[in-house]
């Protein structure tokens, strides 16, 4: 498998990482496939532009002062690729947080994360907003259940 994060779009973000301004990359490849996903242009390998670090790096520093934060929408299929950004998101003082339609990701990226929101997208149960949703948005050092800050 290529080794490379490919994305979609890059955008400012308010509201997928409370209290934080986002700088989000939406990862392409996503292997996952829930039913239901409003992402499914995001599917195919291969498609998007290439992530490279020099380019990232680049981005960060466009940001300087204006993020707290890097989300990755996906990219836990490329792990080795995503545990560099998110090295090199850490190290410029930001933090880092990953959503994935999985129930958990490996510890060694883990450990390079503030926030994970895991759990695959199941339209009965509803997103982060609905407080009967299977997803769980996690604040990694305190071990809190940050869900209750999308609800209205």
């Amino acid at each position: 498998m290529n080794s490379v994060l490919r994305y979609s779009s890059e955008e400012i973000v308010w509201q997928e990482v409370p209290g934080e301004t986002s700088l989000a990359y939406t990862i392409t490849g996503c292997p996952v496939g829930c039913k239901g996903c409003h992402s499914v242009d995001t599917w195919p390998t291969g498609s998007g532009i290439e992530l490279l670090p020099d380019y990232f790096s680049q981005r960060l520093h466009d940001y300087q002062g204006l993020i707290t934060c890097v989300l990755f929408l996906g990219g836990e299929w490329h792990p080795a690729a995503l545990q560099t950004l998110l090295k090199i998101t850490k190290a410029q003082g930001l933090k880092t947080c990953l959503y994935t339609g999985l129930e958990s990701v490996p510890s060694y990226l883990e450990r390079e994360l503030d926030y994970l929101k895991t759990g695959p997208w199941i339209a009965s149960r509803g997103g982060l907003d609905s407080r009967a949703t299977n997803q769980r948005f996690m604040h990694l050092s305190s071990g809190e259940l940050l869900n209750v800050r999308f609800w209205e």
